[in-house]
């Protein structure tokens, strides 16, 4: 339990600086983007607006500050809760964020759970039949998931399932809470497109991994004192492989974020990867930054659970700390 907490602890000293330079880096790019919010904001309630009201909305607004200083405004905000209002619509941006972001959690956690079972399935599969034809068949299928990217992945499903035999809707969302059926309906194609890329590539390195412990002493010992196949490599030489995927999987969540914001916009879903590419497009930076923010707290927490899940799966690493 110490260990777990110092591990906590640590990681959220992290955190700190991790989320400076995130918003550093995007107030950066915000600023040399080209683009004006105050014109951006003015234009879309209609008009030309004058030099004197742009002036006006800036000084507001806080935009005509020196850029370090609305960095540390900004920075001071995030820490008592206020990623500021949108300059557009004038809404608080975490009400934004909060009505973009269940549906993200929603996609994001369905595409792990498709590319893991992907990943265990294949992996072990093709394990378990090294160098056989049914491993030969998982390494080129994988290989094709792994080269696919998700756009694409997402334009051949919605051309399939959606146009040619129409069983899935191309676009769209429903809320869970209007029923699981209609929510599914959906969300399979989304899910599916953003898991197979990643499932494929961990689907690889479990197959490594499980060859690895299948090679060692204790599994061969086990089986020669008559264990049987199943039991030893489903108690032992599962847990004992899965623990470098489950690294690799904590890395592969900054893909998965990233892949959730194109296929949110291939199939019209109002996540936060919509949001944000709306906010970069009608130049709403407050909007952006907030939302940037937030994923690097999911992405910083996502990794932080893989890590405690390492130190259970490790007893080796909790023996030597």
């Amino acid at each position: 339990m110490a260990l777990f907490t110092r591990l906590i602890i640590q990681r959220i000293l992290l955190l700190i600086p991790l989320l400076l330079g995130v918003i550093l880096f995007v107030f950066i790019v915000m600023q040399f983007s080209g683009a004006d919010p105050a014109i951006a904001a003015l234009a879309g309630q209609g008009g030309n607006p004058t030099h004197a009201q742009i002036q006006q909305f800036r000084h507001e607004n806080g935009l005509d500050q020196p850029l370090i200083v609305q960095y540390f405004y900004f920075v001071v905000n995030i820490f008592k809760g206020d990623l500021g209002y949108s300059l557009l619509n004038h809404e608080p941006v975490t009400q934004i964020i909060g009505t973009a972001l269940p549906l993200t959690l929603q996609l994001t956690g369905l595409g792990i759970v498709v590319a893991i079972v992907i990943a265990v399935l294949f992996g072990v599969t093709a394990a378990l039949f090294r160098d056989r034809w049914p491993d030969k068949v998982i390494r080129v299928v994988t290989l094709a998931f792994v080269a696919a990217p998700s756009f694409w992945v997402a334009l051949l499903l919605i051309q399939w399932f959606s146009v040619d035999i129409k069983i899935f809707p191309p676009s769209g969302y429903v809320n869970p809470s209007q029923g699981f059926g209609p929510f599914m309906l959906y969300m399979v194609l989304p899910m599916v497109s953003l898991a197979l890329p990643i499932g494929g590539a961990l689907a690889r390195i479990v197959r490594t991994s499980m060859v690895e412990e299948l090679d060692r002493d204790y599994v061969r010992t086990a089986m020669g004192n008559g264990l049987p196949r199943v039991v030893v490599v489903g108690r032992n030489v599962l847990r004992n492989a899965l623990i470098n995927p489950l690294t690799v999987l904590g890395l592969q969540i900054g893909y998965l974020i990233g892949g959730a914001v194109i296929i949110e916009t291939t199939f019209a879903l109002p996540g936060m990867g919509q949001t944000m590419i709306n906010s970069v497009i009608n130049s709403d930076p407050f909007v952006v930054q907030g939302v940037v923010v937030v994923i690097a707290i999911g992405f910083f927490v996502v990794n932080m659970i893989v890590d405690i899940l390492y130190l259970v799966l490790n007893p080796r690493i909790r023996s030597a700390s």
